[in-house]
């Protein structure tokens, strides 16, 4: 990516740091009455980096199917707080319809570069399959969410689980776990035709998260792109993309749509009227009674 275009990013990641990823939970932003498991760790060791946080509906139930927080930042900036402060009415619809919500944490690529990441968000939700019923979880019912980079992992994710990619998992050993849908928040999913591919700069995000540009490694490139997995057997998708996306060119979600219509997977694309790379235009009612209905749909 150009310089140019690296500061824009580094700044709306900053910027939604500042806004939705404050340092304490966002409790204050659930329904009354939402159980809070907070700081809970994934990965048997004590990384700040893999823990995640648990909020249960307020209405009782002996179990509850699952949505799996993944947060944006260029893979780089935020944590599991993040998102969540332009997307409130939306994490109440989650609880109002007795959805619960695990949001987590994975390593940042200025310390870990790829995989690191699509390994921490597996075993991540590992841990939630092998332990959901000490938390109320049903394992059977896991839908994912990301933003940005977070969309982008929930799409690899869930495209690759069927392909048993070794190293995508901690220990080589393909997860239990299956995902039921994905909601891809305006994540990229093809490195190779993402906008300013074709840039030498090393500090661009997808450099630092690949550890070379593009352009030196397409095989990196291609490895770490979702639309790379795209097959048949895969979950379906719910893509929201902003059509005035500075950061991540509309293209990648129309492509990945595409390319899973032609491989019969169900999905559906919306594409936002003027909306730039996040905010609150992706919280808006139709968006959100979509976003419901497509989880009430698939996740039954």
């Amino acid at each position: 990516m150009k310089s140019s275009t690296l500061l824009i990013i580094i700044c709306l990641s900053v910027f939604s740091l500042n806004a939705t990823a404050q340092s304490t939970p966002k409790k204050d932003i659930f329904p009354a009455g939402t159980v809070l498991e907070e700081n809970i760790p994934y990965a048997n060791d004590t990384l700040k980096k893999h823990l995640l946080d648990i909020y249960l509906p307020p209405v009782k139930k002996l179990s509850y199917p699952l949505i799996v927080w993944i947060h944006g930042g260029a893979w780089m900036l935020n944590d599991k707080h993040a998102d969540m402060g332009y997307m409130t009415n939306t994490l109440k619809a989650f609880m109002d319809n007795g959805y619960a919500v695990a949001s987590i944490d994975y390593r940042h690529s200025t310390t870990a570069p790829f995989p690191a990441q699509i390994q921490d968000c597996n075993q991540a939700i590992e841990f939630l399959f092998e332990n959901g019923a000490q938390y109320n979880i049903d394992a059977s019912r896991i839908a994912l969410i990301g933003f940005s980079a977070g969309g982008h992992l929930a799409s690899l994710l869930a495209l690759s689980n069927n392909n048993n990619v070794k190293a995508f998992y901690p220990n080589g050993k393909k997860p239990k776990f299956k995902i039921n849908l994905v909601l891809d928040f305006y994540g990229p999913s093809d490195f190779l035709s993402l906008k300013d591919n074709d840039s030498k700069d090393p500090h661009s995000p997808v450099s630092i998260l690949l550890g070379a540009t593009a352009t030196d490694r397409p095989d990196l490139a291609k490895r770490a792109s979702p639309i790379t997995y795209v097959d048949k057997n895969d979950p379906p998708f719910l893509i929201v993309q902003g059509e005035k996306d500075e950061s991540v060119n509309p293209d990648q979600s129309i492509s990945l749509s595409e390319k899973l219509k032609k491989a019969g997977v169900k999905n559906e694309l919306i594409i936002v009227p003027g909306a730039p790379h996040y905010g609150p235009m992706f919280d808006r009612e139709y968006i959100r009674k979509r976003v419901i209905n497509f989880l009430n749909e698939y996740m039954q």
